[in-house]
């Protein structure tokens, strides 16, 4: 029993960043959509893609820009907070309203989830597979 608590000890950072990339990646298809029409949007949405809106314009550069950085773990914290920052507003202004109770009725249940993922790795750092961790040691 011991042994096996002594892998998941070691293993805890490099699952750490794991879970930033996977979520980063997920996140950044999100903004890509909004802001390019891929994967799976109409590729007109580029051209009507507002920068200063809310949505598509502002929400795609934090889901884009945000995500890349946070993939490859540059400025990881803020970045991390400022996400999990846009998933609460997102909730709220958007799947909230459609019912207050359960975010599987709402259709919240991502950003519920991204929310908390990301406020957990702007607590927890990017782990040791980061841009932040390799700039960190120079």
């Amino acid at each position: 029993m011991a042994g096996s608590s002594f892998f998941w000890t070691k293993a805890s950072p490099y699952l750490l960043s794991i879970l930033r990339i996977i979520a980063a990646f997920l996140f950044m298809q999100h903004g890509a959509e909004k802001l390019f029409g891929y994967p799976g949007g109409s590729f007109e949405l580029i051209s009507h893609a507002k920068l200063f809106t809310l949505v598509p314009g502002l929400a795609g550069i934090i889901e884009f820009g945000g995500g890349f950085l946070l993939l490859i773990g540059l400025f990881s914290r803020p970045v991390a907070f400022i996400m999990s920052g846009e998933m609460a507003f997102a909730y709220f202004m958007v799947h909230f309203q459609h019912n207050h109770t359960f975010p599987i009725l709402n259709g919240g249940g991502m950003a519920v989830l991204f929310c908390f993922v990301f406020l957990y790795l702007s607590a927890a750092g990017p782990g040791p597979w980061s841009l932040d961790r390799g700039l960190r040691r120079i």
